[in-house]
């Protein structure tokens, strides 16, 4: 993590430099520093709280803009007070070496190449991974056939029961009670139907091959949601599998029944079909070519993730405080991720290719959310900065089309009171991570 941290300032760092800026601090972490050392200009260190890091480079807020009020107000004071701050940085003989200074595109170069390092491990991580040890995979082969179909709300039929006598147990099959035992040859009361895969003769072993004729890549990342979605969208109609048995392929006609799920929007409910049947998981090579889209995959989720963090934090908040159960789909924290990859690397099931891989798509993901997140435009995150030097470029471009003076550099100073309470938020939401993380940790079992 804070070589991740560490990496991301470095990008700041070095095209600050290389644009001729310059850099007093390069700091990772927050709080007390635990450690520093000064080479040139720039003081290099690491502090106590290992939650960010920061490069402080000199005029990141510029002088006030000519004609600007100068009626006391709380807030013009406020601002005030943190102009006054950076300005304090400004020597001399800094001349055009501040920030506000610079180029448009150097600003944006310079405020991008942070979260772009970040991208960048990201991208060198997930396809060492994906192409040289292998990703955790749901192969096309199948774990497990069950001999028939069995109400979501059969509770009665435990881990006590075998799959035989599973589906030979007489249930209700309609109304409230549905998937309570009952009394065979009495209303409503039936064995569970055999199962469309097991019906069709589909064994624990097979391999699926094709579906309708499109091959199927067994070890493939993504080939069992192929087959998935195959399924969910054929309620009641033929599919042809073309299945590996014993060094053979046959031809296997299922047709799944129609099942109501939830949709995978998560809102409400659709029909889709069900056959029966569970994939066996591997660890896998992918080739290259398989990288971008896997990638896609990743990052189209982890929007999702990022998205859905504001509707999320109620339930967070119940499980910190209120023992509400645990959201194992919502966020975490730096401790939840480390207690994670704890269980993993102590699990001896797991081989030690196994571990190495979850370890590196880990970090890899970490990497891939601080890209996404910092580039938000949102001050004071770097997509923010970005934001601002974008604004001022178009501001200064309408000007000179309307033949007006460049109005100058953008106030970022302004948006002070937005950085605090972004900061703010960030704070709490970190805090209430922290509390979820220890006190209702989301864990492998």
């Amino acid at each position: 993590m804070l070589f991740s941290i560490g990496f991301h300032e470095f990008g700041h760092f070095y095209w600050a430099r290389k644009f001729g800026m310059r850099v007093p601090q390069f700091m990772v972490g927050f709080g007390p520093t635990l450690f520093s050392r000064r080479r040139g200009e720039t003081e290099y260190g690491v502090k106590w709280i290992p939650l960010g890091g920061y490069i402080r480079i000199v005029g990141m807020i510029p002088p006030a803009e000519e004609g600007e009020s100068r009626r006391a107000t709380r807030m013009r004071s406020f601002i005030a007070e943190v102009r006054g701050a950076a300005l304090n940085d400004v020597l001399p003989t800094d001349g055009d070496r501040v920030f506000w200074k610079k180029p448009c595109w150097q600003r944006v170069v310079v405020m991008s190449a942070g979260p772009l390092h970040n991208l960048f491990l990201a991208v060198v991580l997930f396809t060492l991974t994906l192409t040289t040890i292998g990703t955790q995979v749901l192969t096309t082969t199948l774990a497990s056939v069950p001999a028939c179909v069995l109400p979501s709300n059969a509770a009665t039929l435990t881990d006590d029961y075998t799959d035989a006598q599973r589906c030979s147990t007489p249930l209700v099959t309609t109304g409230p009670q549905q998937g309570q035992l009952c009394q065979a040859g009495t209303a409503d009361c039936a064995v569970p139907a055999e199962s469309p895969a097991a019906e069709a003769g589909l064994q624990p072993g097979d391999t699926i091959t094709a579906i309708d004729g499109r091959p199927l890549d067994p070890t493939a990342w993504d080939s069992w949601t192929q087959v998935q979605t195959a399924v969910r969208a054929s309620p009641d109609q033929p599919l042809t599998l073309t299945v590996a048995r014993d060094g053979a392929e046959q031809q296997v006609t299922v047709t799944p029944i129609p099942n109501t799920v939830a949709s995978l929007d998560g809102e409400g409910t659709v029909t889709a079909g069900y056959l029966g049947v569970s994939p066996a998981g591997t660890l896998a090579r992918q080739s290259i070519t398989e990288v971008p889209s896997y990638f896609g995959n990743i990052v189209a989720n982890s929007v999702d993730r990022l998205l859905e963090i504001p509707q999320r934090i109620p339930a967070l908040f119940g499980a910190a405080f209120l023992g509400e159960q645990r959201d194992e789909n919502g966020p975490i924290g730096i401790v939840g991720v480390g207690r994670i990859s704890g269980e993993v690397f102590s699990l001896s099931q797991f081989s030690g290719l196994e571990k190495l891989s979850f370890f590196l798509g880990l970090l890899a993901s970490v990497n891939l959310v601080l890209f996404l997140f910092n580039l938000l435009p949102i001050y004071p995150l770097d997509g923010g900065h970005v934001a601002g030097a974008l604004y001022e470029k178009a501001r200064s471009t309408v000007a000179r089309w309307r033949g007006k003076a460049d109005p100058g550099p953008f106030d970022i100073a302004r948006l002070m009171p937005v950085a605090y309470v972004v900061a703010g938020l960030f704070i709490a939401l970190s805090a209430l991570l922290l509390v979820a993380d220890v006190v209702n940790p989301i864990t492998l079992q």
